[in-house]
């Protein structure tokens, strides 16, 4: 994810690929940002850079 700390907010973030979970089937996919964007749908991006640490 080369390049995402230096945007600002209401510019594009470049594509990327990741893994991801749907809770309703129990499998695991790879998406692609543009794949979203192509489709139409809304898509949020947060970074919670304590999730999943051990305190």
């Amino acid at each position: 994810m080369e390049g995402l700390c230096g945007l600002r907010v209401g510019q594009k973030a470049p594509d990327f690929e990741i893994e991801t979970f749907d809770p309703e089937t129990g499998g695991f996919e790879e998406i692609h940002l543009d794949d979203l964007r192509k489709n139409g749908k809304w898509t949020v991006l947060f970074f919670y850079p304590a999730d999943f640490t051990f305190v």
